[in-house]
């Protein structure tokens, strides 16, 4: 029977592989967004050999994939989580405490009409982050 992360990776045309699947698990599993050293020091302690560049590798081609999500901090250090929404989203991300929240919102359209009338091009691509404090950190 295949799990639900294999799955997802079969449909990326990625291999199912214990190291990517025990990532993934992980990531899913956390409530926040993980720093590749912190997934290292998860993940080798159960595959004793596995490297520092092997968590970065599969995490670069789990993004690449739109597996899981890149997130560049204030402080300039990327990390990662994995979000189970499928359909096009952005995300708020609590700089204090890591929350990731799900922004049900995009301007692309109108970013669209503002990129082709000002400057006659077309956009390929985007990316958008909100960075913030949640509620709780707030409260602080």
């Amino acid at each position: 029977m295949l799990t639900r992360h294999t799955k997802t990776l079969k449909s990326c045309n990625l291999k199912a592989t214990p190291k990517r699947i025990a990532l993934m698990d992980l990531l899913s599993e956390a409530s926040v967004y993980m720093g590749p050293r912190e997934i290292w020091e998860h993940l080798r302690r159960r595959f004793k050999t596995m490297g520092l560049p092997t968590v970065y590798r599969n995490l670069e081609e789990l993004v690449e994939a739109g597996v899981i999500t890149r997130i560049i901090h204030p402080n300039r250090q990327l990390y990662y989580f994995l979000c189970d929404k499928h359909h096009h989203h952005h995300h708020f991300i609590c700089i204090s405490c890591g929350k990731v929240q799900d922004l049900d919102f995009c301007a692309r359209k109108k970013l669209d009409r503002e990129v082709k009338m000002k400057y006659g091009g077309k956009i390929l691509s985007h990316v958008l982050q909100v960075n913030g404090l949640c509620g709780s950190c707030t409260g602080k």
